[in-house]
């Protein structure tokens, strides 16, 4: 059973009076804990031992004087506990993205200070897509001049392509092969440039808000 003096400490710090206590009366408390915090209900409540009812919440721990001992948290069982940790995990991924989007705004407003350099760049990575894809066709067509000369030389065999000479048919092979592979890689780089085309008017969207944001001044 508490003791009198620890009584009166109880009764204080429940309506907020400890202050007023004699520095006699709070110093016969001795090592007795005063515990108090505020349940569910918005209800104060004050005990010489942890308090049942604020498992869930936190509690305070006063001294002899009535000030904070320290903080005790909240008891969480295992599911309560990993729901929590799984909460912080999701708020310190939401925290990560929103930096690492400061970060990306802030070098695509340093790589690109105004529309003239973000224009300038596409058309310089368009550029170099259309230079390799002009090599390869300019490749194609003299592909296609060798195959009219194999298709002339073929005619001979037309009713049986397999009495061909070896090497003609070879010729012919390889010559398919190499059409379809630059016919492949034609597409590739159709693809990339709708690729490469559609980042740069994603990143021009994205800009044309933050140099809105900060007031940048389009030439």
């Amino acid at each position: 059973m508490p003791r009198p003096t620890t009584c009166l400490v109880l009764l204080a710090a429940a309506v907020g009076l400890s202050a007023a206590l004699p520095r006699s009366v709070l110093a016969q408390t001795g090592s007795a804990g005063i515990y108090t915090c505020v349940d569910a209900s918005g209800r104060r409540i004050t005990s010489d031992r942890p308090i049942t009812q604020c498992l869930d919440r936190e509690q305070h721990e006063l001294t002899g004087s009535g000030t904070v001992k320290r903080v005790i948290p909240p008891s969480y069982t295992a599911e309560e506990r990993a729901r929590l940790e799984a909460e912080r995990r999701r708020e310190a991924e939401i925290q990560a993205r929103i930096a690492d989007e400061r970060r990306r705004d802030k070098a695509l407003l340093l790589r690109y200070p105004n529309k003239a350099v973000h224009d300038k760049e596409r058309a310089e990575a368009l550029a170099q897509i259309d230079a390799v894809a002009l090599a390869v066709n300019r490749r194609v067509e003299t592909l296609q001049d060798q195959r009219r000369d194999i298709d002339s030389e073929m005619e001979f065999y037309q009713k049986d392509p397999a009495q061909a000479p070896a090497w003609l048919r070879r010729k012919l092979e390889d010559n398919q092969q190499e059409m379809d592979t630059h016919r492949r890689f034609l597409q590739a780089q159709a693809d990339e440039k709708a690729r490469v085309g559609a980042r740069f008017d994603d990143e021009l969207a994205r800009l044309r808000k933050l140099w809105q944001e900060f007031g940048v001044q389009q030439p």
